[in-house]
């Protein structure tokens, strides 16, 4: 997977993660988009752990998504303990 192709992937996955999950979390494009790609990483790993192959297309980028929104609630629960 070319560098550009994983920044794309990325931007989508992360966008879709913070439209599917509720709430507001202010983080930028250059966060959505490493969001996106760690979240495809993870997304990976928990295919693999199923032992689902999620190498690319359809499958691959919802696999993304689940791993995305996973972060986005491990941030929000991160973020929210430094506040208090």
């Amino acid at each position: 997977m070319s560098f550009i192709w994983m920044i794309i992937v990325g931007l989508v996955a992360g966008l879709l993660a913070r439209a599917i999950k509720p709430g507001s979390d202010p983080m930028g494009w250059i966060m959505t988009i490493v969001l996106g790609i760690v979240g495809a990483m993870l997304g990976g790993f928990i295919a693999s752990l199923l032992g689902i192959s999620a190498d690319g297309g359809f499958t691959g980028l919802v696999f993304s998504v689940i791993g995305a929104i996973i972060l986005l609630f491990a941030y929000e629960f991160i973020m929210n303990k430094r506040r208090v």
